[in-house]
């Protein structure tokens, strides 16, 4: 078989099936080990929240002017906020948050129309973040629910709020975990608009910027699958890198993967990959290879399997030895493996 995809040629042949069959019959299985936390900071701005501060529903999202609200209920009113995603790690991404939040302000010392509790909060929240690629290809949605305001978590990145990740979907599907919110450097906080303001002008007068810092437990994690006899790292002949034959510098090697998520046009859960139409990875990936991003050239589920099949060149200027390789998959970091560069 001999099939185009992304940037190159995915060939699969008699050495491919051979590589594939050695390595499954002594790889450890990747379920027995301990998925590990990740965490993903997702950049957003342009939040804008609207308050429910009229209760005629005619007049929702009609007035195309600029709008604030300068009396609004003093306890238990209601939000929906939207904002922009527009990196997540650093990376330039797009997509959509969307939070629907009732507010409960409580404080142990409160004023007249505040909670009083025994701790620090303003909200019950619901967050959506829709994840997109920079190219605008969906990679998945992470749902958190919980408290706004006050200290973060024990344990959670720094920020505020008390928010669990309630579940998600695509590239994040099963995933756990807790989040905190944070303004990102400069501000400003998510501008406070009239319920009556059109929705379709946020852009153009702006809003808050926010980090969401999600301490992410994935269902599953990418990870380059691991033999007896090491990482099911191979050379374009499907002969493994080893000691005794070592990758060189600028070479293309292919690597057996697990844990890489959706795959398009898409295959039925838990199915065997088709040979007759290659399925490409949906999520972003990237492979690091001795401290430096190396080019990925494919990255497609490994026909008659349900792991994968990711080609990516070692960087020149490689020094020799042993080299560390770590893959990730919607900026979650799997494990590293070590192989050999002469």
């Amino acid at each position: 078989m001999n099939s185009s995809c992304q940037h190159g040629t995915v060939r699969f042949s008699g050495p491919a099936v051979a590589a594939m069959l050695y390595w499954l019959a002594g790889s450890s299985p990747s379920s027995a080990q301990v998925t590990r936390s990740v965490l993903l900071e997702i950049d957003t701005e342009n939040i804008a929240g609207y308050s429910s501060d009229v209760f005629d529903a005619a007049k929702f999202a009609t007035d195309p002017n600029l709008t604030t609200v300068s009396v609004g209920p003093r306890n238990f009113g209601f939000v929906m906020a939207v904002g922009d995603i527009v990196a997540v790690n650093g990376k330039a991404a797009k997509g959509t948050l969307v939070v629907r939040q009732q507010t409960i302000i409580l404080n142990p010392t409160p004023s007249p129309g505040q909670g009083a509790a025994d701790i620090v909060r303003t909200a019950v929240s619901e967050y959506l973040l829709e994840i997109q690629q920079a190219d605008g290809n969906h990679v998945g949605t992470i749902h958190t629910l919980g408290m706004s305001g006050g200290s973060a978590a024990v344990g959670a990145p720094l920020g505020g709020g008390n928010l669990t990740v309630a579940g998600g979907t695509g590239a994040f599907l099963g995933a756990r975990g807790q989040m905190s919110t944070r303004l990102l450097p400069g501000g400003p906080p998510p501008r406070t608009a009239s319920v009556t303001e059109d929705p379709a002008r946020r852009r153009s007068y702006g809003g808050g910027r926010v980090q969401f810092a999600v301490q992410l437990i994935p269902m599953m994690q990418p990870e380059i699958a691991t033999g007896a006899s090491g990482p099911a790292v191979f050379h374009a002949d499907f002969t493994p890198v080893t000691v005794g034959r070592p990758a060189r510098s600028g070479e293309v090697l292919i690597a057996r993967a697990t844990g890489l998520g959706p795959t398009r046009p898409g295959i039925a859960v838990g199915q065997p990959f088709p040979s007759e139409m290659l399925q490409e990875v949906n999520s972003p990936i990237e492979v690091v290879a001795g401290g430096r991003v190396a080019e990925v050239l494919n990255k497609v589920g490994w026909p008659g399997s349900t792991d994968y099949r990711v080609d990516f060149r070692v960087p020149d200027g490689t020094p020799p030895g042993l080299v560390t390789v770590q893959l990730s998959a919607a900026w979650v970091s799997g494990p590293d493996v070590q192989i050999a560069v002469q």
